[in-house]
């Protein structure tokens, strides 16, 4: 799910970790992150200049989501809270069109 790092470009994950690989002077070398990841991670932005979270504030920002039985008379049904535009990026990104 998030571990491939074309899913998940709104976290501080590094997406090119070969180029970071390519830049350690061997094997036994700390692992090195990529310029794109360096760059990431000093910005706090993405490539496209959207904010960058780390797993654990993406996941506070998700719960925040909430399925709500309506009463109104006799009729009941359920309604999910509409998505803020930090959580649409995100389901989108999980291919997730409907929380019900």
């Amino acid at each position: 799910m998030w571990s491939d790092p074309q899913r998940a470009p709104m976290l501080f994950d590094d997406a090119d970790p070969a180029a970071g690989e390519a830049l350690r002077s061997s094997v036994v070398a700390p692992a090195k992150r990529s310029p794109q990841a360096q760059l990431k991670a000093r910005t706090k932005r993405t490539a496209d200049g959207a904010p960058v979270y780390s797993f654990h504030t993406l996941l506070e920002e998700l719960r925040t989501i909430a399925l709500n039985t309506v009463t109104m008379g006799a009729t009941r049904f359920a309604m999910t809270t509409t998505p803020t535009l930090l959580q649409q990026p995100a389901l989108d990104l999980l291919n997730v069109s409907s929380l019900i």
